[in-house]
């Protein structure tokens, strides 16, 4: 198990480049699938979610090759459909969360999928439902193999529908579709889930050929069409990525500059910072962050303690939950962290107590966070990455705390961040990685 040490406590200062949307890739490299012409994608990070996808479409007969640095092709023009039924297909997707995707082009092309209860972050209840009750809505079936764990779709044809989803999944809205691209008519979704992940994999698809309309909201009409050709398609820059690179310069004291983070997709993620007391700079289409001494927190306007809650789009992602929260241990004032989606994923506060943070854990979905006013830096501490965004958010409190610090299991940030000791070791921080 692969571990970073940390050496604390040391300001940050220079330009930084975010890398393509981890979660936009996944979903883009799923739609290859769904024509066999080649489409070339640009800006993929280099992760393990993205690049495990990849070798597991390069498995399933698709044509993968590396353009330059961060660009590939797919042309899904030999596809290999007995391959899904062998162990090797069933254990590499029951261990990448992304995998799912894969659903909705197999059976709107192929006709048929098998997918087991696929794997990735332990944050809580991931249910499936939203994904497999929109594409049973499109005239697939489904049925569970209890004794292999595993899901089988099969369809002989789809047709369009209208559809109520009972929640705005993300990636449940990428599956439906994809799969609602090439079925017979019109599908209707709404309470379709609209983050920029999705309105990139829609204007790629509309792009192949395909006729989505409503693209930005939450209500999308689709006009099945026979088939789909190749295009080109960019990635956004990854807007986690960025909020954690804004919450690590705010907590280490650190004169950062984020360059090319196509500002006008980042929604409410900087305003929700300026909350936090961080001031940030819009610099064209960079974001510079100055060095703080300190920083403090609003209140609503009454006094009362301000709150950060996730939300669907256009809300506040839950993705960096974790980064305002460790981001607000070193603040001035408290605050209330409502993570509503997950029920796991405020668990790794009890490392940050240990290092000193004043947190009240109220229950799996609620903290309130007490901020020391970096009148009290942080403490070193030895720690295990639990999941993604934890991971990262356990790195920006070791950058911040005077002392070495060991994070084990960085296999889990490597998921979702390219290289970041590298990145942030340019910057002046001092990461070691120990394999």
């Amino acid at each position: 198990m692969a571990k970073f040490v940390i050496e604390g406590g040391i300001s940050l200062k220079g330009d930084i480049i975010p890398q393509g949307a981890k979660n936009e890739a996944l979903q883009v490299i799923c739609a290859t699938l769904l024509t066999n012409e080649t489409i070339t994608i640009s800006n993929v990070p280099n992760i393990l979610d993205v690049n495990n996808l990849i070798q597991l479409l390069i498995d399933m007969g698709v044509s993968v090759r590396k353009e330059a640095a961060g660009t590939y092709s797919f042309k899904a023009d030999n596809v290999n459909l007995n391959y899904l039924e062998t162990d090797e297909f069933l254990k590499r997707c029951a261990s990448l969360r992304g995998s799912v995707m894969l659903v909705g082009p197999m059976v709107a092309r192929f006709g048929k999928a098998v997918i087991p209860q696929p794997g990735g972050d332990k944050i809580g209840r991931r249910r499936l439902d939203t994904h497999f009750t929109g594409i049973q809505k499109l005239g697939a079936e489904f049925t569970y193999d209890g004794d292999c764990k595993i899901y089988r779709i099969t369809a002989d044809s789809l047709n369009g529908v209208y559809m109520l989803l009972d929640e705005a999944s993300v990636t449940g809205t990428a599956n439906i579709v994809m799969a609602a691209v090439l079925a017979k008519g019109t599908t209707t979704i709404y309470n379709a889930a609209c983050e920029p992940y999705i309105q990139q994999l829609c204007k790629m698809l509309n792009r192949m050929g395909a006729d989505i309309k409503g693209i930005g909201s939450n209500l999308l009409t689709i006009n099945g069409v026979e088939s789909l050709n190749g295009c080109s398609h960019e990635i956004l820059p990854d807007m986690i990525e960025i909020g954690s690179f804004i919450g690590m310069a705010a907590m280490t004291g650190s004169e950062i500059t984020i360059k090319d983070v196509h500002y006008d997709e980042l929604g409410m993620i900087p305003n929700a910072f300026r909350k936090l007391g961080v001031k940030l700079e819009r610099r064209g289409d960079d974001i510079y962050i100055p060095k703080q001494d300190k920083y403090t927190i609003d209140t609503f306007i009454d006094g009362s303690i301000m709150t950060f809650a996730d939300a669907p789009w256009p809300g506040l992602t839950p993705d960096l939950l974790s980064v305002f929260l460790v981001v607000a241990t070193q603040a001035q004032g408290s605050v209330l962290i409502h993570q509503k989606m997950f029920e796991s994923r405020l668990f790794f506060v009890d490392k940050l107590i240990d290092m000193g943070a004043q947190i009240i854990l109220c229950d799996p979905h609620r903290a309130t966070v007490i901020g020391l006013a970096k009148q009290t830096t942080l403490r070193p501490a030895n720690m295990s990455s639990p999941d993604i965004r934890a991971g990262i958010a356990l790195l920006i409190a070791a950058l911040s705390a005077k002392g070495t610090s060991t994070i084990s299991n960085i296999e889990q940030i490597d998921r979702g961040y390219e290289n970041i000791d590298e990145r942030l070791n340019a910057l002046g921080a001092k990461i070691t990685r120990i394999d």
